[in-house]
């Protein structure tokens, strides 16, 4: 079995972990007292480098990850999971909308089981996926959290635009 490394973030809505391999990350979130873990001694560069751009996502440097993935899932997981890596930045869609992307207009369910067993929050962005009729609905990280993930990218997608 791999060596997995782990770092914590401080962000504006909580301290953020990411646990990785040499390769890949394999986990990433808000870390709950049952997932803090110690944090590594070691420090392989994917894992500096990942919480750079943890961090640099927070003070709006950053729009996409630049991150090898190694999400650990089924098949149809994995395919939602890539489906979410699609979704531009401030911008969200449906769980409906995201299952008939998939060819499985009738898997609202399922997409909405895979969004909540992300592993790589954040990274992966299932936060930008909301109800048919633009409600929050379930984010494992709290509706608190996912709105203000929703509200920092809109919000500093307008200034961005606006200031260019």
């Amino acid at each position: 079995m791999e060596e997995i490394y782990t770092g914590y973030c401080p962000t504006p809505i909580g301290i953020f972990g990411v646990q990785c391999t040499q390769q890949a990350l394999v986990w990433a979130g808000f870390a709950t007292p049952l997932h803090q873990k110690r944090a590594s001694t070691e420090v392989p560069a994917l894992l500096k480098q990942a919480l750079q751009q943890v961090a640099e996502y927070f003070t709006g440097k950053r729009r996409i990850f630049e991150l090898p993935l190694a999400p650990e899932g089924s098949a149809f997981y994995q395919s939602v999971w890539n489906k979410l890596l699609q979704i531009p930045y401030g911008e969200t869609t449906s769980y409906g909308a995201l299952a008939a992307s998939l060819g499985k207009p009738k898997a609202c369910r399922a997409v909405g089981n895979a969004n909540h067993n992300n592993p790589i929050g954040l990274i992966i962005p299932c936060h930008r996926v909301i109800g048919s009729h633009g409600s929050l609905t379930g984010y494992a990280s709290g509706l608190e959290r996912k709105q203000w993930l929703l509200d920092w990218e809109k919000n500093y997608t307008f200034v961005r635009l606006n200031n260019t």
